[in-house]
């Protein structure tokens, strides 16, 4: 109520009866929960922003996602304008973004040639000659078709004596007796896990062309193929540890605990490494494993052979990791970064701020030389600086921790 009459002008006159004023301060007390609530929807995506799994810089894909509608009505806007004949120009029409460049190469190629009917020069009657074209590309698709695959086996058997009755062995199948072929199955694992369209949509799809498949059939063939791929998901992880460097982070995965009616909180580690940031040789690789809780034994039970460089956040189970003494750990500069920044800021004497930050880009300025060049005498750092000490009391040299901090972007 303070604030209400604070915020009032002199000039502004208030009712004298009791009705008007309490209608009055409902009006106000309505008016300051919509910014109320307004403001705290702000603060939340700023904190979400801030301190979530990926606060570092918003969501390229999320930005996209919330302006396509407004390229598609500023899209439609146009091409009305286009076709409207009496529409007079603008004299600085809006620029359309449009994507220029040539069309991979490996795309198989439908050429249309559009030639003129009548070559005959109207001066001297005479065949005109060609002296060049103009060719365009335009990208084109081929909807999802469907076939059915037919297989037949022919039996064979002699007309003269009763001998056995020969057949070709039927091939194998990823589900037994069932109708998918295993492109088919590869298809729903695709687009359930890369293009995050769940099962009931698939079945939708799928509708619409005349297939009925209930969603329950769907995901049994999800639980074979993913029983299948097994052995391919342990060779990959196997081969991740046989890796120098490796990057490990976990975050939580809703998970069905039915009969509870709600979900529980699961754990999905991810291992990944990539050294073509350096011109390495190995191809980059990653493997996701679950695990029900986030104890501490999980990543030691993951990376169980593994020695070398393991790139980590600030989770207390990489730290016991190393003290095995065969893992060493490495931390992510821009956390680090982001620590030196808050402090600088904070820091209201000038002969203070700012001397971290200098440190620590001189510490850095490894990471910023050619891949295939060491660095020079002069530019490597102290060996009072050149040395990073991780929580388990070991200490790795800076361009080892440069290197382990960019086999795979934070």
């Amino acid at each position: 109520m303070c604030f209400a009459l604070a915020a009032m002008s002199p000039s502004d006159s208030l009712p004298t009866d009791l009705d008007g004023l309490r209608a009055l301060l409902l009006a106000e007390r309505a008016h300051h929960a919509e910014e109320l609530e307004r403001l705290t929807a702000i603060i939340k995506e700023l904190q979400r922003h801030r301190f979530g799994r990926r606060a570092e810089r918003l969501d390229p894909e999320q930005l996209a996602l919330a302006l396509e509608d407004v390229e598609q009505t500023l899209a439609a806007a146009d091409a009305a304008a286009e076709n409207d004949t009496t529409a007079q120009k603008q004299a600085t029409p809006r620029r359309r973004h449009i994507n220029r460049g040539a069309l991979p190469v490996h795309f198989p190629r439908e050429e249309i040639v559009i030639d003129v009917a009548d070559k005959t020069c109207a001066c001297c009657g005479g065949l005109k000659h060609r002296i060049g074209e103009d060719v365009s590309e335009r990208l084109d698709v081929i909807p999802a078709q469907f076939k059915v695959i037919v297989t037949r086996r022919p039996k064979y058997a002699c007309q003269v004596c009763a001998g056995e009755v020969v057949q070709a062995p039927a091939l194998e199948r990823l589900i037994e007796n069932g109708i998918p072929t295993e492109t088919l199955v590869a298809h729903v694992l695709v687009a359930k896990y890369a293009d995050h369209t769940p099962l009931y949509r698939q079945a939708q799809i799928y509708a619409r062309q005349g297939i009925t498949l209930d969603r329950s059939t769907l995901a049994d063939w999800v639980g074979r193929a993913a029983f299948a791929l097994r052995p391919v998901h342990a060779r990959l992880l196997e081969q991740l540890k046989q890796s120098t460097k490796l990057f490990a982070d976990e975050t939580t995965a809703p998970v069905l605990d039915p009969g509870r009616g709600r979900v529980k909180k699961g754990q999905l580690w991810a291992y990944a490494a990539d050294e073509r940031p350096w011109a390495g040789r190995a191809p980059p690789g990653v493997a996701y494993v679950y695990a029900p809780d986030r104890k501490h034994a999980r990543p030691a039970e993951h990376l169980a052979g593994f020695s070398g460089i393991l790139q980590v956040d600030g989770y207390g189970a990489y730290a016991e990791l190393a003290q095995r003494g065969d893992v060493a750990l490495a931390f992510c500069w821009s956390h680090v970064r982001r620590q030196f920044y808050e402090i600088q800021v904070k820091t209201p004497a000038p002969a203070r701020r700012g001397s971290g930050a200098q440190n620590l880009s001189s510490t850095t300025c490894v990471s910023g030389s050619k891949p295939s060049l060491p660095p020079s005498p002069a530019s490597r750092p102290s060996p009072g600086r050149s040395a990073t000490h991780s929580r388990a009391g070991k200490v790795l040299p800076a361009s080892s921790t440069t290197a382990a901090s960019r086999s795979t972007p934070m």
